[in-house]
């Protein structure tokens, strides 16, 4: 996209001031998006976003600057300006850098690209999953539909040598199921993506996911308030596991961990969770919505061991806060576009399957709740107290699932909840979502088997 010896002038000229690494980011992103409502397309709108990052450190301090614009002049001109703003300018100098091309290995085929797929094609996908989300039941009042695919492209040079390029193609749809009795709504949700083409839907059934969203959206109409209190949780597999992203995954991000800002900062080699629990940030799964092949900074992904039977084994750690922090870095740095710099993020973070049985774990349930779907929540990253909501939750009594509730919601602190996880299943799955932080929004996987959760403070009517 942009050739070797430009890359070579812009990154002399981002090091006038002292800097001693500097980064350059392009990225050359399409992408196409349909909405549907009730059966009937809204628009189709197809984008392109171009962009370079330039980004400069002086030891612990960090400048960065982007520009859409790619002649020789511009770079160079935000190269100066970014590095002005890290110091005096020392004049000019010649950085003769041998820029390397690194080539590396892409773990996640793409049997058809987006751009080859018409709209017709596309459209008729949604109009299955609309069929058979507003088939469901007489009681589904409305079904909104969206379908997304990005094509992305970066460059990624830097004053150590490196020179990398990689593509990246992701597919997501998202079905939102409305019920109505004519006096209150109850919606259910469903969004599988991959990183995938238009070939995801080899993988994935449409009319699948518009049944499981108003399946949800109907039971939830029918359902009584949810009681209030601390009781023992079971919470499904899947999406399940957004609490353990949300309220335990962003402590371990060296964003948090560099600052002190973490409670985990510190903790390395000592017992932070449950033995039952074994938690992995890995960006190598093949066509996992949060996969990668290369992080934003150009360094190869990798499977990253945090916590191991209880223990906090490691960090997810980007170049900067590795700089802080003494640590090398795990290939976890990323960012939503050339508009971000990168910083430590997750990819596809789970807890892994255990030894217990989904049967023995609702068995041991004398009276508590089963979270069969997760919500949003809000989470605060210093001290990891969460409030999340429960889609789709159920009273379970004396060991056998029942009644279904709404309105709960599961409240507590990160580092309580992996202490109280004392039973794990087998069965892992996982489910797609956008995470936002100071990068920028991104695709991540959360997953996990059914767990159960000896206590956590329920929120109800």
């Amino acid at each position: 996209m942009i050739s070797k010896k430009i890359l070579n002038e812009v990154i002399s000229v981002a090091l006038i001031s002292g800097g001693d690494f500097a980064e350059i980011y392009v990225e050359d992103t399409h992408s196409n998006s349909i909405n549907m409502t009730d059966g009937s397309v809204e628009n189709a709108l197809s984008g392109r976003n171009f962009g370079v990052g330039i980004r400069i450190f002086k030891g612990f301090k960090s400048v960065y600057a982007y520009t859409n614009e790619k002649s020789v002049e511009a770079l160079k001109e935000t190269a100066y300006k970014a590095a002005c703003a890290l110091g005096d300018i020392r004049g000019s100098i010649d950085v003769n850098i041998n820029l390397v091309e690194k080539i590396h290995t892409n773990f996640h085929p793409i049997l058809y690209l987006p751009k080859d797929v018409s709209n017709v094609k596309k459209v008729d996908i949604m109009r299955k999953a609309h069929k058979a989300a507003k088939g469901f039941s007489n009681e589904i009042a409305q079904v909104v539909l969206s379908y997304k695919d990005i094509d992305q492209n970066i460059l990624i040079a830097n004053s150590e040598g490196l020179y990398t390029e990689d593509r990246r193609i992701r597919t997501r749809m998202f079905i939102r199921s409305i019920a109505s009795d004519g006096v209150e709504n109850q919606t259910g949700v469903e969004s599988p993506g991959r990183f995938m083409g238009f070939d995801m839907f080899n993988y994935i059934d449409p009319e699948y996911y518009g049944i499981e969203a108003s399946k949800t959206a109907t039971t939830m109409l029918h359902a009584k308030n949810c009681p209030a209190g601390k009781m023992t949780v079971a919470i499904e597999n899947g999406f399940g596991g957004v609490i353990f992203h949300e309220a335990c995954g962003h402590s371990l991000e060296a964003t948090s961990v560099a600052k002190g800002n973490s409670v985990f900062a510190g903790k390395l080699g000592q017992k932070i969770a449950s033995e039952k629990v074994t938690a992995i940030d890995d960006g190598t799964m093949p066509n996992l919505w949060g996969s990668l092949n290369i992080d934003d900074e150009g360094t190869p992904t990798r499977r990253n061991i945090l916590i191991e039977n209880g223990i906090l084994k490691g960090y997810m750690i980007d170049k900067l806060n590795g700089r802080r922090m003494g640590m090398e870095v795990t290939g976890s740095s990323r960012r939503e576009s050339y508009k971000y710099a990168p910083t430590s993020r997750m990819t596809n973070t789970y807890i892994a399957a255990g030894k217990d049985k989904d049967e023995a774990i609702i068995a041991s349930i004398s009276e508590g709740l089963y979270a069969k779907k997760m919500g949003g929540g809000s989470v605060n990253p210093v001290t990891g107290e969460f409030n999340f909501a429960v889609a789709e939750g159920y009273l379970v009594k004396n060991g056998i699932i029942s009644e279904p509730v709404r309105g709960a919601s599961l409240i507590g602190k990160g580092s309580e909840i992996l202490m109280n996880i004392d039973m794990v299943g087998m069965n892992m799955e996982q489910g797609q979502g956008m995470c936002g932080s100071s990068s920028g929004s991104i695709p991540t996987n959360v997953g996990q088997p059914l767990i159960r959760v000896s206590q956590i403070t329920v929120g109800g009517r």
